[in-house]
């Protein structure tokens, strides 16, 4: 009888080493939104099999909207929701749904720009004229608002706010319905035909005003607490999946451009131009300072009306990005 039970056992065992890890690890669901800066990353993860590469099984799951990752992890339709707005992302912690933030992945950068010939040359000089930005509530509107009145005296009843989409900016701006504009440096790369001024740089400034050094986060990735509680070293793999794709895109550009133009359907010009804004756009990080500017944006998303209740602490989770520095 024992012979025979460690007869099977020897064949279970020999039959669970030749399946691929990936079928026996846990289906992980992790969304996406596939437009906007959340797409280069995403798809640069989706198509070179990152994740699956730490022998993860992963089910990628895609939204038309940007905040359709964040709905989704809510009702726990998806277990991750890679680069989901931050401000929103730690509003639904802040409501009591049970996720945690595990990872900063993109960077709110734009810049403050004019037409060539404008007369303004200063972002101070912006006082009583219309300024095209992201609408408000949004974390790029708070942040850009922030900076304005902390860094350079503007209040928001001095100046006109235009709202509006990238693409919606850029026309107002060429068309010189706005006085000036702050837009994504993908965004003016794409203006190649229209000679504009850079007045200032929206990181810059975030670092000037925070006395830090870490960047304001535009996207982060979210847990939900059952699937993190079950499979952390999953997630753990899962961000080294999140740096790996990081270094690759930093260096492999031109294979960044030809994923975009595949799942996108960019042209190539744009895709280049798209790629070639990597490095200042993504991260994947998830330091104490990184933690400190995320806490820092959401109170002035507060302070503007576009919360109501503070960030808590228990929504950042630094374990399994503390996890992923030991692994490979």
């Amino acid at each position: 009888m024992k012979k025979t039970r460690a007869i099977v056992t020897a064949l279970f065992l020999a039959m669970a080493m030749s399946v691929p890890g990936q079928l026996l690890a846990q289906k992980m669901k992790v969304g996406y939104w596939t437009s906007g800066f959340s797409l280069g990353f995403g798809a640069v993860m989706e198509q070179m099999k990152f994740a699956e590469n730490q022998s993860l099984n992963v089910e990628w799951v895609k939204f038309a909207e940007v905040n359709g990752p964040t709905r989704a992890i809510v009702s726990n339709a998806i277990d991750i929701a890679f680069a989901a707005p931050s401000t929103n992302s730690i509003g639904i912690a802040a409501d009591g749904v049970p996720v945690k933030i595990v990872l900063a992945t993109q960077i709110a950068e734009a810049q403050i720009v004019v037409l060539d010939g404008s007369p303004i040359k200063a972002v101070g000089d912006l006082k009583g004229k219309k300024i095209g930005m992201s609408p408000p509530a949004s974390a790029t509107h708070a942040i850009a608002t922030a900076i304005l009145e902390h860094n350079f005296g503007l209040k928001p009843n001095q100046y006109n706010v235009a709202p509006g989409n990238e693409a919606q900016l850029a026309q107002f701006l060429s068309q010189k319905e706005i006085d000036a504009g702050v837009l994504r440096s993908v965004t003016l790369a794409q203006m190649e035909e229209v000679k504009l001024r850079k007045l200032g740089s929206v990181v810059d400034e975030w670092k000037k005003l925070t006395k830090g050094n870490a960047p304001p986060i535009l996207a982060v990735t979210i847990v939900y607490n059952d699937y993190l509680a079950k499979n952390p070293e999953s997630v753990a793999k899962f961000i080294v999946a999140t740096r790996n794709a990081l270094e690759y895109g930093s260096k492999n550009k031109q294979r960044v451009a030809e994923i975009l133009q595949k799942a996108a359907n960019m042209n190539a010009t744009d895709a280049r131009a798209y790629a070639n804004q990597w490095d200042g756009a993504y991260i994947a990080s998830f330091e104490s300072a990184d933690i400190a500017s995320l806490k820092r944006m959401y109170d002035i998303v507060k302070a503007a009306g576009g919360a109501t209740k503070d960030a808590p602490d228990s929504a950042f989770d630094i374990g399994p990005y503390t996890r992923a520095k030991t692994l490979k």
